[in-house]
């Protein structure tokens, strides 16, 4: 692809959701608030009853409406995360350490997990160790749903060498349905889902492109021309931040 075309298809979708962000500030506090109210309403009526039929459908209004206030934790994070609190960071440990997490869910749905992350794989670098934790966590969630029983996922860390910068990639690669076209056109935007296409979109995507461009870095979705799909995160590394 011609790359003058590359860095406008680029820039489209950083002013696209840029957009988006203001569009997710403001319905995150319109719906917010209500939906705490039918949460409390819920719990209260469901004290006082006895009825066990009734409990039921009370404790289902009560779980749904806690389900879309998470989604909406979401939005906001998306739309006006916490400020970043930087401090050197090594994305070797964090990255094992979220892999480790995963590693249950992944067992249970017979699903291989692996990490790949050599011990001089990448420096230090001045990250906020939380947030990044939530970006990677979501890409290996995003993959794993993605991929059915006996499937493969993996994670791994490795420097990035470019004209003018050094920055590492922490790059997840799945063997599951792949990205098509229209799906990929629409991934990062926080109101989209691509389900249908086997693979749980949504909200999360959205907030992983938001805390690694808040660090300063991007994220790269591969043209892999085969089934699967892979998912890089890029980050900057600073020289005062070298090991």
């Amino acid at each position: 692809m011609d790359e003058q075309l590359v860095q406008y298809d680029a820039r489209l979708e950083r002013e696209k959701l840029e957009a988006l962000k203001e569009l997710a500030y403001g319905a995150s506090h319109e719906i917010n608030n209500p939906l705490a109210n039918i949460a409390a309403r819920a719990q209260t009526l469901l004290a006082g009853e006895a009825d066990p039929e009734r409990r039921r459908k009370l404790v289902a209004i009560h779980r749904q409406a806690l389900r879309a206030h998470e989604m909406i934790a979401d939005l906001m994070l998306f739309a006006r995360p916490p400020e970043l609190n930087l401090a050197p960071c090594d994305v070797r440990q964090l990255v094992r350490r979220v892999v480790a997490a995963q590693s249950d869910i992944a067992a249970e749905r017979e699903i291989e997990l692996t990490c790949d992350v050599a011990d001089d794989a990448a420096p230090s670098l001045a990250a906020d160790d939380t947030q990044l934790a939530v970006a990677v966590d979501t890409l290996i969630t995003n993959a794993i749903e993605a991929v059915g029983a006996g499937g493969h996922v993996a994670v791994a860390v490795r420097s990035a060498a470019e004209a003018e910068s050094r920055e590492v990639e922490i790059v997840v690669a799945d063997d599951g349905p792949g990205i098509s076209d229209e799906v990929r056109s629409h991934m990062f935007d926080p109101f989209f889902s691509g389900r249908e296409a086997g693979r749980g979109l949504g909200f999360g995507l959205s907030k992983c492109w938001r805390i690694v461009t808040d660090h300063g870095g991007r994220v790269v979705v591969h043209q892999t021309g085969r089934r699967g799909a892979e998912i890089s995160i890029f980050l900057p590394v600073a020289d005062s931040c070298h090991p």
